[in-house]
């Protein structure tokens, strides 16, 4: 059986000068790792004088990056928790009364003023909106002004408090676009109540999508989209078949159709 045998660390000369070998090379491995070592040595060397040599710059941009990261932290601990957990304190006389005003079957409006001016010393959602306005808190403060002001008929007022809310819930965020809908609605302006239903039914797929997607239909029917009613209507049917819309959307895709001819 042919063994494989490891040569030793002999020196080899070329046979012939004529190849252009010189006689004393030797191929012993040394030279090459002694090589890497004098480039890596060359490199750091050239590093440490760059460095030397940009010290002032480097040691710079790290401190400035440093002051900004300290200073984000320390805002954070000292001024923007301090902030969110003032603005939830003002906010919970406001939020009770809303909430009142929710399930109130009389005086409803009564109790939506309250909730939206304050009372006895307390602030109200509109002051709790606008001094905490960066905070989640503040946020929350202007969705439900908003629908006060919708359940109150205050439609301009709604508009503007719920156009300046943003959420990523998977329900207020929708709620909300759809709000605004309603109220373009109710004043006449259904070109801004289509945009916003559909808005509204593309933002998350939930409960709603379905509903909103029936708003927009119809709303395209009164300004003469009817195509993009009826895709619509078709969405509902094919997507949300079990949804209370999908119930009766049969004719309203047939009434689309036609209105397409």
């Amino acid at each position: 059986m042919a063994t494989y045998k490891k040569r030793g660390n002999k020196t080899r000369k070329p046979k012939f000068k004529d190849e252009g070998y010189l006689e004393d090379v030797q191929f012993d491995g040394e030279s090459t790792t002694q090589e890497v070592f004098d480039t890596l040595d060359e490199t750091a060397s050239k590093s440490e004088e760059w460095l030397e040599k940009n010290q002032k710059i480097v040691y710079t941009v790290l401190g400035a990056f440093l002051f900004i990261l300290l200073g984000y932290l320390a805002y954070g601990k000292f001024v923007s928790q301090p902030k969110e957990i003032k603005a939830a304190n003002h906010l919970a006389y406001s939020k009770s009364m809303f909430n009142k005003a929710e399930l109130a079957t009389v005086n409803a409006d009564s109790l939506y003023n309250v909730a939206l001016n304050g009372a006895d010393n307390k602030y109200g959602l509109l002051e709790v909106a606008k001094k905490y306005a960066n905070t989640d808190a503040g946020n929350l403060a202007k969705y439900m002004a908003g629908m006060s002001y919708v359940k109150m008929n205050d439609y301009k007022n709604a508009i503007d408090l719920l156009g300046q809310f943003s959420s990523d819930d998977a329900l207020l965020g929708v709620i909300a676009k759809g709000k605004i809908g309603d109220a373009f609605a109710d004043i006449n302006q259904l070109e801004d109540a289509y945009a916003y239903y559909k808005e509204a039914a593309n933002l998350k797929d939930n409960e709603f999508s379905a509903l909103y997607l029936f708003k927009a239909g119809n709303t395209a029917m009164e300004i003469g989209k009817f195509d993009e009613a009826l895709g619509m209507f078709e969405k509902i049917k094919n997507t949300y078949p079990k949804s209370e819309e999908a119930k009766n959307i049969t004719i309203f895709i047939n009434r689309a159709k036609y209105a397409t001819r």
